[in-house]
């Protein structure tokens, strides 16, 4: 039995006890020199190295704010380069075809990349094939032809050169970046899909 009285039933306490409770975590003070108020906000010191951070105060946290310039320093090239390679979150791209940005000094690229053809596209022809006869087209068939501008009794190969041709065309690495050709290259791709699944690629 407690002082107060208190008998627990089960053999145990489960009453909150108050000196047993997490202390107040004591804040943090401003990073600057002889600034004794409470840290808000950590804030990078530098552009070169966004990791190293420091705490301030509300007062010196907006002193920092209005002096920060990511940008100083730079020229208009470099931070027009800046923003360019920020679109691609400043990771490395290359042109449609390629995929290394270490090529050797004696040309040959030092990763390999291996690339899953699923719709069997890239393979050599061996020979172009005469058109054949085919029986009646139904009407997505017919609009798939449309979307890859060729004739419906293009042969095999057509077909696939024609493909080959279109996606060259409107991937947005073969455009400078310009995603202005992605709607067209989406029915590019689903057009040959489709006459893929039905036996025309």
């Amino acid at each position: 039995m407690s002082s107060t009285g208190y008998r627990p039933r089960f053999g145990y306490d489960i009453r909150i006890n108050a000196s047993r409770s997490k202390p107040v975590a004591k804040s943090r003070a401003c990073a600057l020199p002889g600034c004794r108020e409470p840290a808000e906000c950590n804030v990078p010191k530098s552009r070169t190295n966004l990791d190293d951070r420091h705490w301030l105060c509300r007062t010196h946290l907006r002193e920092h704010n209005e002096n920060w310039d990511f940008f100083q320093g730079m020229s208009s090239s470099e931070i027009e380069r800046f923003c360019l390679d920020a679109v691609t979150g400043h990771r490395p791209t290359w042109p449609l075809g390629k995929r290394t940005a270490n090529p050797q000094s004696n040309g040959t690229a030092q990763y390999s990349y291996h690339f899953e053809d699923g719709f069997a596209v890239f393979e050599e022809a061996a020979a172009p094939t005469e058109s054949r006869r085919r029986p009646t087209l139904t009407k997505s068939q017919l609009d798939a032809f449309a979307v890859l501008n060729l004739e419906e009794t293009a042969s095999l190969h057509e077909i696939k050169a024609r493909y080959k041709e279109l996606v060259k065309r409107f991937h947005p690495d073969a455009n400078g970046g310009n995603r202005g050709t992605e709607e067209r290259l989406r029915q590019v791709i689903k057009a040959y899909g489709h006459l893929r699944a039905t036996g025309f690629a």
